[in-house]
């Protein structure tokens, strides 16, 4: 089997998600945010780089504003923060847009990227469908990502719904998508973790809901 080259980014676990319109809810951040600290110990354990991201939206603007407390990353993510992370700030949902991740990822033969953080229904999938134009693997935890309740002129979804619909539709083609308990078990034995297809899902689905 081919040696697996992994980097964990952590996408945008800023204090903007955690109070306000865009607090996340699905999982609670309770529960997503030791799941995000620990994939970070299993990273340092392992010794694979860390990404942390995290979002502006200018000065001024009414969310993401760098110059405000809301814009700083997490205590407790921010706490395990150490000189070998690279730090990347970004102004669209991808975090290859417009960014020197693509290009430091692959000066680091780094061929699989694992996603924790927010928001499912922007971030994390905007990066897992780009990262499939540039070549990467993507990985999304499961447990350590988060969604919020949606609701505009095209329609309406609680936060559980956005989530889990986007876990099945991430991993029947752009990601792997498993619990941190599994990706660190996946990351201490060197090992892919499993992953489906659009056919097989769809031959699944059609089953499931016939």
């Amino acid at each position: 089997m081919n040696s697996i080259r992994r980097a964990l980014v952590i996408v945008d676990v800023q204090q903007q998600y955690f109070s306000g319109p865009l607090e996340i809810q699905y999982p609670p951040h309770a529960e997503s945010l030791p799941r995000i600290t620990e994939a970070i110990d299993a990273a340092h354990a392992a010794e694979i780089p860390v990404l942390a991201i995290q979002h502006t939206a200018g000065e001024g603007a009414p969310v993401f504003d760098p110059s405000t407390p809301e814009f700083e990353l997490h205590p407790d993510v921010a706490a395990r923060r150490t000189e070998n992370w690279k730090s990347v700030v970004k102004k669209f949902g991808s975090i290859y847009a417009e960014t020197d991740v693509a290009g430091w990822l692959r000066e680091h033969n780094i061929d699989t990227v694992t996603l924790v953080g927010y928001m499912t229904n922007n971030c994390i999938l905007a990066s897992a469908v780009e990262a499939e134009g540039l070549g990467f693997n993507t990985e999304v935890l499961s447990d350590a990502t988060g969604a919020i309740n949606l609701a505009n002129e095209a329609g309406a979804a609680d936060a559980k719904t956005v989530h889990t619909t986007l876990m099945s539709l991430l991993h029947s083609n752009w990601a792997s998508v498993a619990t941190t308990d599994a990706w660190t078990n996946a990351l201490s034995a060197q090992e892919h973790l499993g992953g489906s297809d659009l056919g097989s899902s769809a031959v699944a689905g059609a089953q499931k809901f016939s």
